[in-house]
């Protein structure tokens, strides 16, 4: 591999490894699953920071992965099982704060896959918010991302379940 090659793929895999930050915006650790050969549906998990200096909110996301991206949490129903939602409203993003996007809590869910997600590919997701406006992120697919490290110990693993398909609408 001659130098130049080597430091056009160092230069690649540093930007990559580098967070997303646009308008005081910053998006950390970004990660897609692999899906499943027949999947429909993925999703994306990040750390959003808000260093903007004043509060904001996530109003949407899109990709061009799937036929709707949409921002889903779970929440706890009547009877103690957990179920996927779709949050229309968004979430608020506090100045000096950050939004855990994790599996089993908020996340990206991208809907109708356009394709399959595998290991190694990007995705792109533009994050739309409220007063920061667009942010674009290039989320990796990993195959080997361990659960996160913020939601061991907190999921009632025994009583999960994904819902029936339906979506709703949660209010913060």
């Amino acid at each position: 591999m001659s130098i130049k090659s080597t430091l056009l793929a160092a230069t690649a895999a540093i930007s990559l490894a580098l967070p997303a930050f646009a308008d005081g915006i910053m998006v950390v650790e970004p990660y897609a699953r692999v899906s499943a050969m027949m999947s429909n549906s993925g999703a994306a998990f990040m750390v959003i920071e808000n260093h903007t200096g004043q509060d904001d909110h996530l109003v949407g996301a899109t990709s061009d992965v799937a036929e709707k991206t949409e921002l889903h949490t779970h929440k706890e129903d009547a009877n103690g099982v957990m179920r996927m939602i779709h949050v229309a409203e968004g979430f608020d993003l506090p100045k000096d704060g950050k939004i855990m996007m994790v599996r089993g809590g908020h996340h990206v869910m991208f809907l109708g896959l356009n394709r399959q997600l595998a290991d190694g590919d990007m995705v792109h997701v533009t994050l739309q918010f409220e007063k920061a406006g667009a942010v674009e992120v290039d989320v990796p697919v990993d195959l080997n991302r361990k659960p996160d490290q913020a939601m061991q110990g907190q999921m009632k693993h025994g009583n999960m379940q994904m819902g029936n398909g339906q979506m709703k609408k949660m209010s913060n």
